[in-house]
């Protein structure tokens, strides 16, 4: 299934465009995420860590993407979209009431603060997340270091939470930018990169009804590997193999997205059989089959001739693909997101738990039914608000030990409130469009606001109007929390906190 915020007509779009990683190459995990975390292990024990965090091996039960790593005291947080904390985990060690309270007095966060909150989105972040809570977690536990507040002292040295942020960072940038972990994948094709026969040929029915685009941040080099191999079905010498760049009216590698949705970098176009820049800024029309690096979104719309509403962009990234594409451009946006499996399984198998808040809220809500501001009677909610945290726990770990990637109980996470804003469409991968015709009409389900949800449009002679309701709503009619997600009207937002 395809899921719908926004509604969309498909026949409207004109053009298609892909990001790469994660999204046309779809990296098998765990193999990839444990390929990674390896190589980030090894790289900060060359740098001065102890080689005792060797021992540690990726757990994919831990992490989720959408967390929130506090550069000050070192903690894991998963928090609402307005920061208020969900989770709070220190290392393996997950906190609870005063210690929370400790940290956090009001537990809220102020996600504006960028330089002390670091939102890890993507899932190149999964790693990451996992590494700051192995760290955490061995200088807690081991005897040669002081646990401070905000750090580790060892005699007279100290270490804080924020250069640790910066020297996994700096890990992850080399891992990358060094190209360790590309060669490492680029041996073993088969057991870090999704092959599925289903890919060339939806673009192969894409590109009959509109344009299709690549823009991806990787370099032609790896670009041409992974393509290569995630376009190669031939039938041994039987079948004449179709070059993968056929597939795209346009490709762009370099883009250094986000910054390739505002005033992007020199457009050059590369030489496909070296893999080298050529020198000066390209300036002609779209050549087939070519290969162009930097560039911008401007430039693209420009070399394709088409608008921002006249394209639907993929990507995984929901800042630097998704967020910027429709605040800067107007692009129509598709999300992938490959835990959506994992969600909708548990969130079948595991409905009763739901069920169960549901009707938790319910009751809460009738206990004060018939009070006023004239009652002195004080119902006790205490055991109410004790099931209720149990529920919600026991909910949170059938997905993994920080719980579901968009929700805790029955209050969404950040990352829920990112997609639902800023993705006009969302899978657990793109090729879920095969099963959709191209005249497809997308229609958001209209979502009824807080006050809306309490009237019943039922007969006329049903509703009085004018007339107040008798004390506080039961939760059960008060369901809508969104405005009518069908609008299409781009809201004035804050960019997230996200760099």
């Amino acid at each position: 299934m395809i899921f719908v915020n926004r509604s969309l007509a498909l026949e409207k779009i004109k053009c298609f465009g892909f990001d790469m990683d994660y999204t046309l190459a779809m990296y098998k995990s765990p193999d990839y995420e444990e390929l990674a975390f390896q190589l980030l292990l090894e790289h900060l024990v060359s740098i001065g860590y102890p080689h005792e965090i060797l021992a540690y091996k990726y757990d994919p039960t831990f992490p989720t993407r959408g967390l929130v790593f506090d550069a000050l005291y070192g903690n894991l947080l998963k928090v609402d979209s307005h920061g208020n904390l969900l989770v709070c985990a220190h290392g393996f060690r997950f906190l609870k009431g005063a210690e929370i309270l400790h940290y956090y007095p009001n537990k809220f966060i102020q996600r504006d603060d960028m330089k002390r909150f670091h939102i890890l989105n993507t899932l190149f972040n999964l790693t990451e997340t996992y590494l700051y809570a192995c760290l955490v977690d061995f200088f807690s536990n081991c005897s040669r270091y002081v646990n401070c507040d905000t750090g580790y002292k060892h005699g007279n040295l100290f270490m804080s939470f924020r250069s640790m942020f910066q020297d996994v960072r700096e890990a992850m940038d080399q891992v990358h930018l060094s190209g360790c972990l590309k060669e490492k994948t680029l041996e073993n094709l088969e057991k870090y990169v999704v092959k599925d026969p289903r890919v060339p040929l939806l673009l192969s029915r894409m590109k009959e009804v509109g344009k299709v685009f690549l823009a991806t941040n990787s370099d032609y080099n790896y670009t041409d590997a992974i393509m290569s191999y995630l376009f190669d079905f031939s039938d041994g010498d039987k079948t004449p193999q179709r070059p993968w760049r056929s597939y795209f009216d346009l490709i762009v590698v370099d883009t250094r997205k986000p910054l390739f949705f505002a005033e992007g970098t020199v457009l050059r176009q590369v030489n496909t059989d070296t893999g080298k820049l050529r020198i000066g800024t390209y300036t002609g029309p779209l050549q087939h089959c070519a290969v162009y690096s930097g560039g911008s979104s401007d430039v693209v719309c420009d070399l394709l001739g088409v608008k921002g509403k006249d394209i639907l962009y993929m990507g995984d990234h929901i800042f630097g693909d998704i967020l910027k594409s429709k605040k800067r451009q107007g692009w129509r946006t598709f999300l992938v997101v490959p835990e959506l499996a994992r969600e909708l399984q548990v969130w079948t198998e595991k409905s009763e738990l739901f069920e169960e808040l549901r009707s938790l809220d319910l009751f809460l809500a009738e206990l004060y039914q018939h009070l006023d501001s004239g009652s002195s009677e004080r119902p006790d909610i205490s055991s109410i608000k004790r099931r209720i945290q149990k529920v919600t726990h026991e909910m949170d770990m059938c997905y993994g030990k920080m719980g579901s990637l968009f929700r805790c109980g029955s209050r969404q996470t950040l990352f829920a409130n990112q997609l639902m804003r800023y993705a006009d469409l969302y899978a657990a991968s793109f090729v879920n469009f095969l099963y959709y015709p191209f005249s497809y009409l997308f229609r958001a389900p209209s979502v009824l606001m807080a006050h809306e949800s309490t009237v019943e449009h039922g007969p006329v002679d049903a509703v009085e109007v004018g007339k107040s309701w008798p004390g506080p709503p039961p939760l059960s009619q008060v369901t809508g929390v969104l405005q009518d997600s069908s609008r299409e009207e781009e809201e004035e937002e804050e960019e997230d906190g996200e760099a």
